[in-house]
């Protein structure tokens, strides 16, 4: 049967072969088969043409006979507690050795198991099947399969690399009890000494508050970097790549060379930050086009005042091992500070002899953007260490974004992992009833394998390196990704499938190597298994109070929790529990056009939901009558800790009374998007060196706490036990300000 001028079977077939989905499950349970259109839209973006059947049956034979046109696959991932077979492609009648080589320089024979696989004819010679294993216990790393092949008198030799991933991520050492911390949006949570974006001194600053708190971990939203001059994108989560940070986040004044600078030289600095940290006193949309203007002026000087000799030769240590990855980065920067965001079509292309002449016409700017990563790379190493000696047991948590923004360093960097004319997004679900695009191009997972997944595992050891939790947003985008072709509609993409196992394990052995606990982000459309195969290979799922509810529409009891994920109350995508809690989210979807259903309808079923909130906090006596609203905050915090989740997270703007959401999904310009600086319920700024004395922080995260040793105490002595913390003396003792008196919930939403 033909559907659009191909047939049905030949395109499916075609799609199956590259992990395309041709159809699927939506949301609501209902069936759905994907277009011809979408099919050939999505394939033709990963250089794969499928205009007619002749075309289709020419790349399926192109698919299916590429692993015989080479001697050894190209990457192989192995788990380290188990055998994994290889396949090895030889001329018909020829003899082959397989040898494993590891990357401490060590060899041995790979051994050959029986393999029957009848030969083909590729390219008109006979071509067999020979299979090897790599062997149980294994040492973890990036190793190399040799093949030396004889046959008629000739020799032939192939090479390619084989990575031993852990099965399971062991995070004992980290989470040997209970955990709970915090959230912030870095860049809205400010000091007055900000630059009228929060930056890595205020995390500093909120790791060291937090841990003395008894908090074991502060998570802040991707620092990952950004364009590196105006305009900034706002969204953390549209990078131009995930590798690098973003210099926006450097603190000047922190930098050692400063505290050597002449007179003059030190004013420039002072000067260039004078109008912008009035800027953090505000409570006004944050400007990081201003914010950076003014830092970038005063990194300049600091930059120009020159270093130390022991200082250089750390910088260039430092782009020694970083290699040619930050050098290519660093270009990007410069070439974008020269050209902007639009590179001439003879500068698109990294390995032009014209990239090449403008690297060195441009090595000082290329040493600027290089020398402002290894900044960021110290004052990162500084809040964590700083978390640390305040008592947090994993510290600085760092959030990996889904995909990077398509004019990206990234892309221009490794442009063949990247499949072209396609985003990526979510399709409709309930909360996002007309499904998301969020214009990340996605890594083709055929060239991932190519590239050994050099693009995932160089981006997580950098991202990992301070840190003590990785948060993966979306992480089912290491399972699937839904693409959405240019020029159609979110709700007009399909499903691409990547090799979970390879990706999960090069992600847990980079994990495994810096001694951090990965918790994923698996909400939305994910299929059961997904979750079951996440918990065994030692990575923590999400769980959000709001969302967790039984197939009656009912807020489920802690006990149904599941016991291997991080819980919160909400996500940065919803309004702070006081906003939901009066309905603000439905009054926001609807002025923004963003609903599907009559306003009056998603009231109701807003107001049914509070309801059913409010009697499960009775239920579990947390509640009297008419409570406040921060009772009510309170007691849903207290909710979760009853749960046997390891790790409890509070969102900052739930301790300090915020009611406006970060971001609103499905939006762009219509709603200020990461750009609402941290305030309380009244619209006061709050700033960083006032939240040890905020009332409303002081009174959750001792009621939190406390339920958190209630809990303990319940189920004996050894349960979720943290030495050292829970025993110890209250911190709140040392403080003299009462609980605020909680206000009462407004039925009304304000306008943003």
């Amino acid at each position: 049967m033909t559907h659009g001028g191909v047939s049905r079977h030949l395109i499916k077939a075609l799609a199956d072969s590259y992990g395309v989905a041709t159809d699927f499950w939506d949301f609501d349970g209902n069936y759905n088969e994907v277009s011809e259109a979408t099919l050939m839209s999505v394939l033709r973006s990963m250089g794969v043409d499928a205009s007619t059947d002749e075309t289709i049956t020419q790349e399926l034979n192109t698919r299916n006979e590429r692993p015989w046109r080479r001697i050894l696959p190209a990457c192989t991932v192995a788990r380290n507690d188990r055998e994994t077979p290889f396949h090895v492609h030889i001329p018909h009648g020829a003899s082959v050795i397989v040898e494993v080589v590891t990357d401490d320089a060590g060899s041995f024979g790979a051994r050959q198991i029986q393999d029957f696989t009848e030969p083909r004819f590729i390219d008109g010679s006979l071509r067999g099947q020979a299979s090897f294993t790599v062997p149980e216990g294994m040492p973890l790393g990036y190793h190399k399969l040799r093949a030396r092949v004889e046959h008629d008198g000739q020799v032939a030799e192939d090479e390619s690399t084989l990575i031993v991933t852990p099965t399971r991520l062991d995070v004992d050492t980290q989470l040997s009890g209970r955990a709970w911390g915090m959230m912030a949006q870095l860049y809205s949570t400010r000091s007055r000494q900000s630059w009228g974006v929060g930056d890595i001194a205020d995390l500093a600053e909120m790791g060291s508050l937090f841990g003395d708190m008894g908090a074991d971990f502060l998570l802040v939203n991707p620092l990952h970097a950004a364009e590196p001059v105006e305009p900034v994108s706002p969204s953390p989560y549209l990078p131009v790549t995930r590798r690098f940070f973003n210099p926006m986040y450097i603190r000047p004044e922190d930098i050692r060379e400063v505290a050597y600078m002449s007179g003059p030289q030190r004013s420039l600095v002072t000067w260039a930050g004078e109008n912008v940290k009035k800027m953090s006193l505000e409570n006004n949309p944050i400007d990081r086009d201003s914010a950076w203007q003014a830092k970038r002026e005063a990194l300049e000087v600091i930059y120009a005042a020159g270093r130390s000799q022991l200082r250089q030769r750390d910088f260039d240590r430092f782009r020694k091992v970083e290699g040619e990855g930050l050098e290519d980065f660093a270009l990007w920067c410069a070439l974008t500070e020269k050209y902007g965001p639009h590179l001439p079509q003879q500068l698109r292309d990294v390995t032009s002899p014209y990239v090449a002449r403008e690297r060195r016409e441009l090595q000082d700017r290329v040493d600027f953007w290089a020398w402002l990563q290894w900044i960021l790379d110290e004052q990162l190493r500084k809040a964590q260490e700083e978390s640390r000696m305040a008592g947090m047991r994993i510290g600085i948590s760092h959030d990996l974004a889904v995909g990077v923004h398509p004019q990206s360093a990234d892309v221009w960097m490794i442009p063949d992992a990247f499949a072209k004319n396609i985003g990526v997004g979510a399709p409709p679900d309930m909360y996002n009833q007309q499904g998301q695009n969020w214009s990340q191009p996605p890594w083709r997972p055929d060239t991932l394998e190519e590239l050994d997944y050099a693009p995932l595992r160089d981006m997580a050891r950098t991202v990992m390196r301070h840190a003590g939790l990785l948060r993966v947003d979306h992480i089912m985008g290491l399972f699937r990704l839904w693409w959405i072709p240019e020029g159609m509609a979110a709700t007009e993409g399909t499903y691409v499938r990547f090799n979970h196992e390879a990706m999960v394990g090069v992600l847990l052995l980079e994990a495994h190597r810096a001694g951090v606990i990965v918790v994923g982000e698996d909400l939305g459309t994910v299929e059961p298994w997904v979750r079951e195969y996440l918990s065994e290979r030692g990575i923590f799922g999400t769980s959000v109070f709001w969302f967790e509810k039984d197939h009656a529409g009912w807020p489920i009891t802690p006990e149904q929790f599941r016991s291997d994920v991080m819980v919160s109350v909400d996500t940065h995508d919803l309004p702070p529990a006081a906003g939901y809690l009066a309905g603000e989210h439905v009054d926001l979807r609807e002025s923004l056009g963003l609903l599907v259903k009559p306003v009056e309808e998603m009231h109701e079923e807003a107001r049914e939901e509070r309801e059913r909130v409010m009697i499960r906090l009775r239920e579990q006596g947390l509640v009297g009558d008419n409570p406040s609203e921060r009772e009510i905050v309170e007691a849903m915090h207290r909710y979760i800790a009853r749960t046997s989740a390891p790790m409890i997270q509070v969102s900052l703007v739930n301790a300090v009374g915020e009611r406006r959401a970060q971001n609103q999904p499905g939006t762009d310009q219509e709603y200020p998007n990461w750009r609402i600086p941290l305030a309380d319920g009244t619209e006061q700024v709050v700033l960083v060196e006032d939240l040890a004395k905020n009332p409303r922080l002081v009174s959750l995260v001792t009621a939190l706490t406390e339920e958190i040793e209630d809990v303990r105490d319940k189920a004996g002595s050894n349960f979720w036990h943290k030495p050292g913390v829970f025993g110890r003396q209250s911190w709140t003792s040392r403080l003299s300000c009462p609980p605020l008196a909680g206000r009462r919930i407004f039925a009304r939403s304000r306008a943003h």
